[in-house]
């Protein structure tokens, strides 16, 4: 006779697995009638059978489990590979269940009793429990590698822009308007940067607000001239800090207007200029009040301001009081709808700014025209709206902008040799259903676009994305850097990371390709009343996915997600990259969040190297009919929903959409991870030299674990003369520093908050310094925030922090 106790532990057991098996058998299915593995459905039936085995205490149960987990460790090895974060939901269930099994005490009563009952299964545990442990050693996504050293005469490279920048300071939002991203400063090196220890910090107090929206974020790069840094919080607020202290100078609050309807509430940066009166009068023109350096400051209301960078003060002699009105001459001003988040690129006569217009509420809009003030007195000089058969024309009294042109709502690189600015456009909104957009509004969306800098004119322009139905814009500052041929010849390149996963490189000069990006067909199949583009052009310099993702790629938390994910796979429309969206829904990889965000590309200009920060996210793009609920005209008053995410009106067109990450139903990523990477690419070669994952689940993940799965990242990184990169971004609160040469990681600390930011370094009294804003993000998920944290080495320790 067993026990009570036994027999009470069989049946439960056997009632558990019997659950376990019609979920699975069940599931199995409606995968396999979807046309996916059929291996659930077994499974789920062996379950069963184990399970009737136990109720009747036959000691075949263990010997048929046994058989069941040689049989799924030889699956999982054949779907995943020796990827261990790939195979552990595949058996994370059934192996803690076998071990259960294992106890004597659970199976003490099968009968015939005989010592050898649990030889099979345990020999079963021992062979998992050994590929696990070598999966955990390897990791067959990552690339190993090593960039190329400094050549032995180098020296500080001013590519693109020609302006000199004293190696201490960091005057623009990517460094330089070249947007390399680089410092020479030498003083951090792999070898002390673990000496690393926070120098000051700063709370702007400036917090979300009841009537903020959820996309609320702090992505600033703050900006260094002289002794003074520079940067603004999420409401727009201007903050001047002493360099070596981080001690508030003065601040200047636009007292912006918004509301939780705004689809964004962020400020990316401010520019700062110095505007010496000889240089005016240099360029014909005078500056009456005292603003000789001055800081420009974007709004979400719409407006722009020039700020004296001394005191704080407006300058008078800009526009009105020292602020513009860049609502004046669109066809709708509705404060939200045309949000300017990024700072503006100046010149020496110039001051020329763009601005995201609110995506996918309908099709009257603002335009996303790009403009060209005098840097002096505010007065419009020129206009580019890409929407408008004449781009250049400029408002007047019978005269608008164009409705819903294609915007740019990220910074724009400069090159002050060619006198040309590149800037990065998106899509006509709204982005998901396109069969009423113009030819014009068509002509110059999701690509980029070379203008003259005094006069607004066409140098060029190259479309990344043709009939743009995913939101695959161009997201980020592009970067100029002049590459060496193994020839000796030097080209003045781009390089514009996108959200497809292609870096296009161009010829600054006249746009034509340098590293080949071949038309490629793509699928088909439109939305009623849509049409597609036959090929889309890949880059040879790429990110994005070699094959298309299959069910074996999806994920879970456990076996029982991972089915549930495989079965969302298979429901929706998927045939690779460029897959239409659909009344189905479509999986969409990359997804719209992209494989490159805001962050861009980090540029070491003497060595021709480049770090970034890839992410792989894949979105669901439902499109939802127009019916009960679903009206085509916005409500009176109707405004955007305050996120980027979620139902969107589209108003205007035959369909609304639903936008989201591919979520299981545990709330994490249906695709195996990794999700989010640092990369190191040879400029001169433009290969893809090292990748690792980057970022652990600590502070997405329900248990306070910190696996190293790779996490998507918004912002992004910095590197210096010293062969050091630092980067935020990640969902993860850390700041990282890593070897540019290996992208080995070398440093980290713990951030208050999240770090969706770009980080940036300067020196100040022979010290470097390391900087980052730590605010969070609404609609990340991560914890919100006020903080700007500085880093530096001890005092005395390190070398001459200048190249």
């Amino acid at each position: 006779m067993i026990s009570e106790r036994t027999g009470f532990l069989l049946k439960a057991t056997a009632i558990i697995l019997a659950i376990l098996g019609l979920v699975l058998g069940g599931g199995g299915l409606w995968l396999a009638w979807l046309g996916g593995s059929g291996f659930y459905v077994g499974c789920g039936l062996v379950l069963l059978v184990v399970a009737g085995l136990l109720w009747r205490r036959r000691r075949e149960a263990l010997w048929l489990y046994a058989a069941l987990v040689f049989a799924v460790l030889a699956w999982s090895v054949h779907e995943a590979g020796f990827d261990f974060w790939a195979l552990a939901p595949r058996g994370d269930i059934l192996l803690p269940l076998g071990v259960w099994l294992l106890l004597p005490f659970v199976t003490r009563g099968l009968v015939p009793a005989s010592g050898w009952n649990r030889a099979p299964l345990a020999l079963g545990i021992v062979a998992a429990l050994a590929v696990y442990g070598y999966a955990l050693t390897q990791d067959p996504q990552d690339v190993a590698g090593v960039l190329p050293s400094a050549p032995a005469t180098a020296g500080i490279a001013l590519p693109g822009d020609a302006t000199p920048v004293a190696a201490g300071d960091w005057p623009a939002y990517g460094r330089t308007q070249a947007g390399d991203r680089y410092s020479p400063l030498t003083q951090i090196t792999p070898a002390n940067v673990r000496g690393l220890k926070v120098a000051w910090t700063f709370r702007t107090h400036d917090l979300k607000r009841p009537d903020d929206p959820g996309e609320i974020t702090d992505e600033v790069t703050p900006i260094k001239a002289g002794n003074t840094l520079y940067l603004c919080s999420p409401h727009q607020i201007l903050f001047a800090l002493d360099a070596a202290t981080g001690q508030e100078r003065w601040r200047f609050d636009p007292k912006i207007t918004y509301n939780p309807t705004f689809q964004h509430l962020t400020c990316r940066g401010v520019s700062y200029v110095q505007t010496p009166l000889d240089q005016a009068a240099a360029h014909g023109v005078t500056t009456p009040d005292s603003c000789a350096q001055r800081i420009l400051l974007p709004t979400n209301d719409g407006r722009l301001f020039a700020l004296d960078a001394q005191t704080g003060a407006r300058c008078s002699a800009f526009g009105k009081q020292g602020e513009l009105d860049l609502t004046e001459g669109m066809p709708m001003r509705t404060p939200g709808f045309y949000e300017p988040t990024s700072p503006p690129v100046v010149t020496g006569k110039m001051v020329i700014i763009s601005g995201a217009v609110t995506d996918n509420f309908s099709t009257h809009e603002p335009s996303g025209v790009t403009r060209g003030y005098d840097l002096y007195s505010g007065q419009l000089v020129w206009a580019f709206d890409p929407g408008n058969p004449d781009p250049n024309e400029l408002p007047s009294a019978t005269h608008q902008y164009t409705p819903n042109s294609p915007n740019s709502w990220i910074t724009s690189a400069y090159d002050a040799k060619l006198n040309v600015i590149y800037i990065p456009t998106g899509v006509t909104t709204p982005d998901i259903w396109g069969g009423k957009r113009t030819p014009d509004q068509e002509r110059y969306a999701s690509g980029i676009l070379a203008l003259d800098a005094d006069t607004g004119h066409k140098v060029w322009f190259y479309q990344t994305v043709h009939h743009d139905l995913w939101d695959m814009d161009v997201p980020a500052q592009p970067s100029l850097v002049d590459v060496t041929q193994p020839d000796g010849t030097v080209v003045p390149a781009l390089y514009a990371p996108a959200k497809t996963g292609n870096i296009f490189v161009l010829d600054r000069r006249d746009g034509h390709l340098l590293v080949p990006a071949p038309e490629t067909p793509v699928p088909q199949g439109a939305a009623p009343g849509d049409h597609l583009s036959p090929t889309q052009p890949y880059s040879a310099l790429s990110f994005r996915p070699r094959e298309k993702l299959s069910d074996a790629d999806m994920w879970g938390g456990t076996m029982l997600d991972q089915l549930a994910c495989r079965i969302m796979f298979k429901q929706m429309r998927y045939e690779g990259p460029f897959t239409p969206p659909s009344e189905q829904g479509t999986l969409v990889f990359p997804g719209n969040l992209g494989m490159f965000e805001w962050g861009g590309l980090a540029v070491d200009p003497v060595r021709q190297v480049a770090f970034a920060n890839p992410i792989a996210i894949p979105f669901v793009s439902k499109l939802v009919p127009r019916g009960p609920g679903n009206p085509v005209h916005p409500p009176e008053g109707g405004a955007p929903s305050g996120t980027e995410t979620g139902v969107q009106p589209q108003y205007g067109t035959p369909f609304g959409v639903d936008l989201h990450p591919f979520l299981s139903p545990l709330g994490i990523p249906c695709k195996k991870p990794g999700w989010g990477y640092v990369a190191g690419i040879d400029l001169k070669t433009n290969r893809i030299i090292w990748m690792h994952r980057n970022g652990t689940t600590r502070d997405s993940s329900p248990l306070p674990f910190g696996f190293k799965l790779g996490i998507p990242s918004l912002g992004g990184p910095i590197v210096t003369a010293g062969g050091v990169a630092f980067l935020t971004s990640t969902a993860d609160y850390y700041i990282r520093a890593y070897d540019v040469t290996t992208g080995r990681q070398i440093w980290q600390d713990r951030l208050p908050a999240g770090g969706q930011s770009t980080p940036m370094t300067y020196e100040q009294n022979g010290r470097q310094y390391v900087v980052t804003a730590d605010g969070g993000h609404g609609s990340f998920g991560t914890r919100l925030g006020d903080y700007v944290v500085a880093y530096a080495l001890p005092e005395g320790q390190g070398s001459s922090a200048g190249q």
